[in-house]
């Protein structure tokens, strides 16, 4: 049997779940119903399938958080960061020449989906590695609960040795037309997730859209290796199509059949979906952190850190977050693309990152900011440390909290127990590194006419950033 190796597909930015979902921390890399994330809960989904190290595909901002959640997995596997965004068949084709010089089966897999039952899963993955091993390129199709109209469809019909002919493929219905699937029931939701040889991905690739395969082949001849992180050539790579799987290759392909996937699959694209999936209590309500409901029914609240209360509230979605509260219907949440929309031509810094932003070292919180004034509280891990740097145009004053802190200053190497502080006066070159075996916490003020995180000028970094 032809071995598998997963292609994990992390590089989506699932702002239909704002404000916890943002450009920089998105919806895969939040645990919303659980102790793991979405990316997490996947790779352990593999757990019952015997499989190839992974592969993981995300972009350049959220690097160093999925190396993270790998480690707290214990698991260490080749990190693929696409120079942009250019939708799946380039993600994809990008994983398969990086995995041809075996040939696996790969089974590509989005981050941020939902399965309940492991044991469906991996006899539907059985099944598809046969298909795919001798040449056939599948896709899963969800037995449809509800005439959907945020979801594809598959049309699949007409038996394929022990799958299923694609007849055709459904873009997101109007809802007579996602009703008409339903009832017609020889039509499946699109899951996304996909079996083939890499090799005969490659060829089906080359086939329907030689533009796309030749883009990623130049940006793959230029690949560097950047710790656990495989770089391509930018340039190359931005000049290649965006454009999904379904269109660039499962549409056109002839060796293309369908598996039937019932295993509790859901996409988590919205706020209700999550509320579909989540446990409730016997009013339907799903509250999640600090809630007080009263007289409230079908609502979902989620609070992140401090109490929300409500009063007779109905089919509401709530959420708060230190820095936004998303109040919208249940029936509308639908636009909150619309709002995200208006964030994004407003340049809110909400839109993309949270109060707290995550480092490769550790992290930290915008705690209060002010005319000329910035205060953080920042985390370092057990062995992190921020890089060597200077800034031109802001002072900063460090107090220690927890742990012990090691800071260069100049020519001058201290060593800082809680309690103790040291100024950093503009202009001087400075780092700050944990040398214990707890977290080190600090409060840091920073002071000046501009305090943006790019007055940054770094001389040494340990995580190789520039």
């Amino acid at each position: 049997m032809t071995p598998i190796q997963p292609v994990i597909l992390a590089g989506g930015s699932g702002t239909r779940l704002w404000p916890l979902s943002r450009k920089h921390y998105a919806k895969q890399f939040l645990a919303l119903d659980g102790a793991q994330t979405l990316l997490q809960a996947t790779l352990a989904r593999l757990g019952d399938v015997a499989h190839l190290p992974p592969l993981l595909v995300c972009n350049e901002d959220s690097r160093f958080l999925a190396a993270e959640q790998l480690r707290q997995l214990g698991l260490k596997a080749p990190i693929l960061l696409e120079p942009a965004g250019r939708n799946t068949a380039p993600a994809i084709a990008l994983s398969a020449l990086e995995a041809r010089a075996q040939d696996p089966v790969l089974l590509v897999m989005p981050a941020d989906h939902k399965i309940t039952d492991q044991a469906a899963f991996a006899a539907a993955v059985a099944e598809g590695q046969a298909l795919a091993g001798a040449g056939h390129l599948v896709t899963f199709g969800i037995p449809p609960t509800r005439p959907e109209t945020g979801y594809g469809y598959i049309h699949a019909k007409t038996p394929e040795g022990a799958g299923l002919k694609v007849g055709h493929f459904v873009e997101k219905p109007d809802a007579a037309t996602a009703a008409a699937c339903l009832a017609d029931g020889s039509y499946f939701w699109n899951s996304g997730i996909f079996m083939f040889r890499a090799s005969a991905y490659l060829a089906a690739l080359g086939q329907h859209r030689p533009d796309i395969l030749h883009a990623c082949e130049a940006a793959f001849q230029g690949r560097t290796a950047d710790l656990d992180f495989l770089r391509f050539d930018r340039e190359a790579f931005i000049a290649c199509p965006s454009e999904s799987v379904d269109y660039a290759v499962m549409e056109k392909a002839e060796n293309l059949v369908m598996l039937p996937l019932d295993a509790g699959w859901s996409d988590i694209g919205s706020w209700t979906a999550l509320w579909d999936t989540a446990a409730k209590d016997g009013h339907e309500n799903c509250e999640v952190g600090d809630v007080i409901s009263i007289g409230g029914r079908g609502n979902y609240i989620n609070a992140q850190s401090r109490l929300v209360a409500s009063v007779g509230c109905e089919n509401l979605v709530i959420v708060e977050t230190k820095d936004a509260v998303l109040v919208v219907p249940k029936a509308r949440v639908g636009e909150i693309q619309a709002l995200v929309a208006r964030l994004k031509a407003e340049d809110r810094p909400e839109l993309s990152y949270h109060r707290d932003v995550y480092r490769p070292w550790g992290s930290y919180d915008r705690v209060d900011r002010g005319d000329r004034y910035l205060v953080k509280r920042i985390t370092v891990k057990p062995g992190g440390k921020l890089s060597l740097q200077k800034h031109r145009q802001r002072a900063e004053h460090w107090v220690v909290v927890r742990g012990t802190a090691r800071v260069t200053k100049g020519d001058k190497v201290l060593r800082l127990s809680e309690n103790q502080s040291i100024y950093i006066p503009v202009g001087v070159k400075h780092a700050l590194e944990n040398p214990g075996d707890t977290p080190l916490e600090l409060i840091e003020v920073q002071t000046g006419a501009y305090l943006s995180e790019d007055d940054i000028e770094r001389f040494d970094d340990k995580y190789g950033r520039s």
